[in-house]
């Protein structure tokens, strides 16, 4: 059990403000730097360092900040790995990026569900730093997520390797009057992507960046949060898109869209399956994830 004055340090360290944290924790300001200071004679070490105003993590303090953390969630999985003896109900409680969760586990969730019929299972479906969030907080176990994360917070295993590639409608008309060779070729087209914080959506800005491009170059941008509205769109012959080949095999076999060959677009990312780094409960992680990959 974590001790009191960590959590308030925590708080702390996610306002990066005494006056706010106290808030929060509903005690006065006084007792936060109380907290603070012992925690300093107890490390020996100063947390916080300040610029006129301006609140800043230490380089220790950024240490222990990484290793609470993880303390922090591993006492919260703990509690369920407790509950669950009592109940004889383990539960499964994780995280999916939105094309994660709509198109790559739900045939694998079935083969689990028959093979842990026992095991209650709660999947949150939300964009890639939505997720990072939640697993600081504790509130998912781990998540399987499309974007890009610290590798030094987060442990992680490669679940799957996916195909990442620009579509269109069936049928579409270009506006350069010819078909496009590679991304350039599409600046003049409507660019209907994921919203900020989406892991589709920073492959693509990390892809156009790495040629000396921007979101800012197309004709014009339209942002939505919902996978299958932004299909709509697409199918609606209003404008181009990229996504994981797994968001649109069906619409791709069925031929209703078509995938844009660019001669600088052939990407392959990770979909990754991440937990806190350093975690105690790492072995049964990894458990999880074989468990899962068995059920492909």
């Amino acid at each position: 059990m974590l001790d009191f004055r960590v959590n308030t340090f925590l708080e702390v360290c996610r306002h990066m403000n005494y006056t706010k944290a106290a808030e929060t924790l509903h005690i006065t300001q006084p007792a936060v730097s109380q907290h603070i200071h012992f925690l300093e004679e107890h490390y020996r070490v100063k947390l916080f360092s300040f610029q006129g105003k301006k609140m800043f993590l230490t380089e220790a303090g950024k240490v222990l900040l990484k290793a609470v953390t993880t303390m922090k969630h591993d006492q919260i999985y703990l509690m369920e790995k407790l509950q669950a003896i009592e109940t004889h109900h383990p539960t499964l409680t994780f995280g999916a990026t939105l094309t994660v969760g709509a198109f790559v586990m739900p045939d694998y969730l079935v083969h689990y569900r028959k093979k842990h019929p026992e095991t209650n299972i709660k999947m949150i479906v939300s964009n890639t730093h939505d997720l990072l969030d939640k697993i600081t907080s504790g509130d998912i176990d781990f998540a399987i997520i499309e974007g890009y994360f610290d590798k030094d917070e987060y442990d992680y295993l490669t679940y799957s390797i996916e195909k990442y590639i620009a579509v269109c409608k069936a049928g579409y008309q270009f506006a350069i009057g010819r078909e496009p060779l590679c991304i350039a070729d599409l600046l003049e087209e409507p660019l209907i992507l994921r919203e900020p914080g989406s892991g589709t959506r920073e492959v693509l800005e990390k892809a156009l960046d790495e040629r000396n491009l921007s979101l800012d170059e197309f004709h014009h941008t339209t942002e939505v949060g919902s996978i299958s509205a932004l299909k709509s769109l697409i199918l609606n012959g209003l404008g181009i898109t990229f996504l994981y080949h797994a968001a649109v095999a069906n619409e791709l076999k069925e031929g209703s869209l078509r995938e844009i060959p660019l001669s600088d677009c052939q990407i392959c990312h990770n979909f990754s399956f991440i937990w806190r780094r350093d975690s105690i409960f790492s072995r049964q992680y990894q458990e999880i994830f074989h468990d899962l990959c068995e059920c492909r």
